[in-house]
């Protein structure tokens, strides 16, 4: 079965640029929203900071219940129109040393830059180069340049004691490619934040001989049959009969149609094919139940017939069913025991 595609909406533009023009608030909860989908880094609690006495926070994402040395990482979220340039990074970091200093939390484990641009070659080559980072940091805020002026206060000896103590190598970049595959993995808010439509692709084709899932809407059909013949039948009798293979054949084929819905939206509209059922179930009850029906293959016919007027527009798989879904939910149901051809 060929794979769903993903379109970006009309006027959208990709994840990339899109996060240059969210706001300062915005790409703080972007950011936060990737820290809980990070699976990898072990976070039990991650919370969003950012603004008046945040302290250089922007989000804190902890290891532990308690916020502890080593235990928690800080994500500073820089947004600016440019790559992020030392002159922009030094006053934040000398910020971060003086509330070291003066106990306002525990050293983390590493602290983490995010910018819509990334970072430039200057900051980006300081950051491979630990040691030679952390000498032209504090030269520069001695002599008051690269964005220290006026911050000498801060340079207090608690301040460079935490300067000294601090691997300056736990300084790192998450570069904006990475934060957009994190946020991906939430494919419903993913898809809505950055207006991409998904295609769906190719439904899966019957096989040749029905699987395990099969088996209860098959025994039903089976049944439909026997009624209609006068006699019991086995599937491979259904088969080579003349005047039921094909629509046994075609039955499966609706049945697999409304599987490919089924698989198409169980990620990007979770629970959206379930309640699809639960309207069709609501559509065709009193069409199966109807009294003037005397056979399964009436009931059947006449479901069919009914589910194909239903108009289903608050669905939001609407935009992309096919002719054979609504035929194949009927079988779904069928197949989930809500409803019966042959009473």
């Amino acid at each position: 079965m060929q794979q769903n595609k993903l379109e970006i909406s009309a006027g959208s533009f990709p994840p990339s640029v899109q996060v240059k023009q969210f706001s300062d608030k915005q790409w703080e909860a972007f950011i936060e929203a990737c820290c809980l989908l990070d699976k990898n880094k072990g976070y039990v609690n991650v919370k969003r900071l950012g603004g008046p006495g945040d302290a250089g926070r922007d989000v804190e994402a902890r290891l532990t219940t308690d916020l502890i040395i080593d235990q928690w990482d800080l994500y500073q979220a820089k947004h600016y129109q440019n790559q992020l340039a030392p002159s922009d990074f030094f006053p934040e970091l000398a910020k971060f040393f003086w509330h070291l200093g003066l106990g306002t939390f525990p050293r983390p484990r590493y602290y983490f830059i995010c910018a819509p641009l990334n970072t430039g070659p200057e900051l980006h080559d300081l950051l491979a180069k630990p040691d030679e980072f952390k000498k032209r940091f504090l030269a520069d805020w001695e002599s008051e340049k690269t964005g220290l002026k006026g911050k000498a206060k801060w340079k207090t000896p608690d301040t460079l004691a935490q300067i000294e103590a601090f691997d300056f190598k736990n300084i790192r970049e998450v570069l904006v490619r990475e934060l957009i595959e994190l946020h991906s993995a939430d494919q419903v808010n993913h898809f809505k934040l950055f207006h991409i439509t998904p295609v769906r692709g190719d439904d899966p084709s019957a096989p040749t001989n029905p699987s395990i899932e099969e088996e209860v809407y098959i025994n039903e059909l089976v049944k439909v049959y026997e009624e209609d013949v006068g006699k019991p039948m086995t599937f491979g009798e259904v088969i080579a009969s003349s005047d039921y293979s094909e629509h046994l054949m075609d039955c499966r084929s609706e049945f697999y149609c409304a599987e490919g819905l089924k698989r198409f939206s169980r990620d990007i509209y979770p629970n959206e094919f379930e309640r699809l059922l639960t309207m069709v179930h609501q559509g065709i009850r009193s069409t199966v139940s109807h009294p003037k029906h005397k056979n399964g293959l009436d009931r059947l016919s006449a479901a069919v017939t009914q589910v194909s007027s239903l108009t289903l527009n608050d669905s939001k798989l609407h935009p992309t069913m096919r002719p054979g879904d609504l035929p194949g939910s009927c079988h779904h149901l069928v197949n989930e025991k809500k409803i019966k051809w042959v009473k």
